[in-house]
Formats: C-alpha cells, structure tokens, sequence
C-alpha cells in the first residue's frame, strides 16, 4: 500500500486497516510454520504496511493533539 493511501484515510479507517493486516500477519505465521507458506516475500510486505499505517496513524494523533492546546 502507498502512503498517500494510507494519509487518506482517517484515525478509524487506519485502525481497521491495521486489525485486518495483523489477523493476516498471524495467518501467515501459522502457513509458515507448518511449511504451507508460498509467498514468502508477503510476511514483509505485511510487516511494513502494519508500521506505515502505525506511523500515520500517531503523527494524526500528534497532529490532533497539538491542534486542541
């Protein structure tokens, strides 16, 4: 995923966003230790759009924070 992307999306959208990927993330955990993993190059690219998403998520609520003094 882009990150213009994900600073589209508000603070709820990015929660969401981000359950979902870490469901997939332990998914995959599982097909990767009972060696039915095919894609490995996934784990990774899951593992970095959890820590984009986690980023933007608190610079918004930095941002918000800032904002309300």
């Amino acid at each position: 995923m882009k990150i213009a992307d994900v600073r589209q999306m508000t603070a709820d959208q990015l929660e969401d966003e981000i359950l979902k990927l870490k469901k997939e993330q332990f998914n995959l955990r599982f097909q990767r230790a009972t060696g039915q993993l095919e894609n490995t190059s996934r784990v990774r690219t899951i593992r970095r759009d959890i820590a984009r998403m986690k980023t933007v998520a608190r610079e918004k609520n930095a941002a918000g924070a800032a904002k309300s003094k």
